[in-house]
């Protein structure tokens, strides 16, 4: 799952960035409201998380322009102003939901879960390929009536790979799927990732659900 944060506090920008990285997420930041109306017009993300007392535009004035621009992204704004009135200009200039701080991370990753998932409703809850299912709202993993242990990053790979079952994907394409801007992973790390999902998802089971395509990269197969 793809997060923008629009935060100028670098500290909590900071700690946003790990906590949810620790959670699976991919994550950009800006620390400006005009650098963050640009990546989200130009970059998909599941949702964003936009703080309002921003240099350059102020996320209300931010979110309005989103919107405006067709953009749907489900947006979170991330304050310390907890006056009814600040909420209620919040929500009416587009926002999907609103969260002052100090703030319980707990609430913050399960709102923005809940967000993304409303989002996402021409897509199945459940992410399946033959046996193989992956469920990114309880973020388990089963192949048949066996429970699968995955690491953080292994799920987002598994992940991108089950939404795009049946089709070539590259290393670029999962890393940019998986890994946030601002990392730019080795792509020799997706190799790994995926011989790790190998001895997890097939070799216990007699399956080769991963295939490589050489000279290309990764195809997920649905049997």
């Amino acid at each position: 799952m793809r997060v923008l944060v629009v935060e100028d506090d670098r500290r909590l920008a900071e700690l946003l960035t790990r906590g949810l990285t620790a959670e699976g997420f991919a994550v950009d930041v800006e620390r400006t409201g005009t650098d963050g109306l640009w990546r989200a017009r130009e970059h998909p993300y599941d949702v964003i998380v936009l703080d309002i007392m921003l240099p350059g535009l102020n996320g209300y004035r931010v979110c309005q322009e989103l919107r405006e621009a067709g953009v749907w992204t489900p947006i979170l704004m991330l304050t310390a102003k907890d006056g009814e009135f600040e909420e209620a200009e919040g929500l009416d200039t587009g926002a999907d939901d609103y969260l002052t701080k100090p703030f319980s991370y707990v609430v913050l990753v399960a709102r923005l879960r809940a967000l993304a998932r409303r989002s996402r409703t021409a897509q199945p809850v459940l992410l399946r390929a033959g046996d193989l299912v992956l469920d990114p709202v309880s973020r388990q993993c089963h192949r048949g009536t066996t429970a699968i242990d995955l690491k953080a990053k292994e799920f987002s790979v598994l992940s991108f790979l089950l939404r795009h079952t049946n089709e070539v994907v590259t290393k670029a394409e999962i890393i940019e799927g998986v890994w946030d801007s601002a990392q730019d992973p080795d792509p020799n790390l997706v190799e790994v990732y995926i011989s790790s999902l190998r001895r997890k998802i097939d070799a216990p089971f007699g399956r080769r659900s991963i295939t490589t395509v050489r000279g290309v990269g990764y195809r997920l197969v649905d049997r």
